[in-house]
């Protein structure tokens, strides 16, 4: 099973699975294809939006492990 880390950019937990979008989208973290989502971790982004890391990295691999 693959896993979602904080060091990860958001496109590369894409192209993980495409499946996690609307998490990231829920978390409002809107600009998927924007080139911050392939130049700055998921840990980056997530500070510039005011959110948890941990939560959000928890959300996703939820996901993942719920498939």
């Amino acid at each position: 099973m693959a896993t979602i880390t904080k060091e990860m950019t958001i496109a590369e937990a894409l192209r993980v699975d495409r499946g996690t979008a609307p998490i990231f989208m829920q978390y409002g973290m809107h600009c998927l294809g924007c080139p911050s989502a392939t130049g700055e971790s998921i840990e980056d982004a997530a500070t510039v939006h005011g959110i948890s890391t941990e939560e959000l990295i928890k959300s996703l691999n939820d996901y993942l492990s719920n498939k």
